[in-house]
Order: C-alpha cells, then sequence, then structure tokens
C-alpha cells in the first residue's frame, strides 16, 4: 500500500510539472489517503501483535 502512496506521489510530481492541474490535483490526495491507511493499519497490526504475543508468553509460564 506504501508502494501506491510513492506511485501516486510520482504521479502528482510529473503531472505538476507538464501542468495538469487535474491530475496534479488529484493524486496528492489519492496519495495522502493512502499513505493514511498504511499508517492506521500498520498501528493496527503492530497492536494486535503485540497483544497476541503477551498472551503467548503468559500461557507458556
Amino acid at each position: 500500500m506504501i508502494k501506491l502512496a510513492f506511485i501516486f506521489l510520482i504521479i502528482a510530481s510529473v503531472a505538476g510539472v507538464f501542468g495538469f492541474t487535474n491530475i496534479a490535483a488529484a493524486a496528492p490526495g489519492i496519495a495522502q489517503i493512502l499513505f493514511y491507511t498504511f499508517l492506521v493499519l500498520f498501528a493496527m497490526t503492530l497492536f494486535g501483535w503485540l497483544l497476541v504475543r503477551r498472551r503467548a508468553q503468559n500461557h507458556v509460564l
């Protein structure tokens, strides 16, 4: 998902250089949404992994 954010960042940069205003205006917004979605999913995965790890350690002892 982070790759998609970087791809849209590159698309926005190229579109900005060539003056495609509609594409240049939309691509950074899409990249930002994808980046924040990635961050939320990463935080949820990390939090879930920490909970599972803590439970597994409690059951071993």
